[in-house]
């Protein structure tokens, strides 16, 4: 009788081994688990900023700012880069000055080195209260300013700076193709918070992309073109031909005398 009490007692010690094993496997894989969505999570609310994801490096995109360096960057109509740009928390960034349009004594307009023709571009810009910008396309280095010869997509703080309500029609707000097409649907997220902007441009045919939104779309040279020129404020800038933009130019951020950012600049040349 003792002897398979003991034997029985010795049964139960070794389904309980195994019974805490086995509890501490799961709970050791539960750990692991949770680790894993953690780590999920945070790559998720922190995705990498100014790369390229190796599908877009398949596809043919080029970077325009690594998040470092200025490198391939210069001043309109300068050999260097201004003083007045630098990079802050992995972003271009102009300090504002408030010198408007004229930007700072030691800023003004920047533009990537490499001209492009047909193109997708892609980029994030963000606003301090009640700041102006621009990104410009297809300009030349022939006037003062490179808005003589280019298109402008407006970058504008849409409630706080005085510009949004002139013009006609919300065509000086955000994603504008700046005074002359009104961006609709008009989705500026607001000052202090980053806004995505694309570009695509294929011969005359132009499309600006606002936070995912399609928001202009104007083909170079068109009647309907020429009537909206002759009704705007580059109907006396000095450019008769204005609207004869180059089927190929300089990509170009604007200093307008505001705290302006830009990060994740990405460009692919079209067929």
């Amino acid at each position: 009788m003792k002897k398979s009490l003991f034997i029985g007692f010795i049964a139960l010690m070794a389904i309980y081994a195994c019974s805490s094993e086995k509890k501490e496997n799961t709970e050791d894989s539960k750990d692991t688990e949770a680790i894993a969505e953690d780590v999920q999570e945070i790559a998720e609310e922190k995705p990498a900023h100014n790369v390229l994801t190796s599908q877009e490096e398949a596809d043919g995109w080029m970077l325009l700012f690594d998040g470092k360096s200025t490198d391939g960057w210069r001043g309109y109509q300068k050999e260097n880069f201004p003083a007045a740009w630098n990079i802050d928390n992995n972003a271009l960034h102009i300090q504002g000055s408030g010198r408007g349009e004229a930007g700072a004594k030691d800023g003004g307009d920047i533009l990537y080195e490499k001209q492009f023709a047909d193109f997708h571009l892609k980029l994030e810009w963000m606003v301090d209260s009640a700041a102006n910008s621009g990104i410009l396309y297809r300009g030349k280095e022939k006037f003062d300013y490179i808005w003589k010869t280019a298109p402008e997509m407006q970058v504008l703080d849409n409630k706080h700076h005085p510009d949004a309500k002139l013009g006609k029609n919300g065509n000086r707000q955000a994603g504008s193709l700046y005074d002359l097409i009104p961006a609709d649907p008009q989705n500026f997220k607001g000052h202090g918070t980053w806004n995505k902007a694309e570009v695509i441009a294929k011969g005359n045919d132009i499309t600006h992309i606002q936070n995912g939104d399609t928001v202009v779309q104007y083909t170079i040279g068109s009647d309907e073109m020429a009537n909206l020129i002759a009704n705007s404020k580059w109907a006396d800038i000095g450019n008769d031909d204005w609207g004869k933009i180059a089927p190929k130019g300089f990509i170009a951020l604007q200093d307008h005398g505001d705290d302006v950012w830009f990060r994740n600049i990405k460009i692919k040349e079209l067929k």
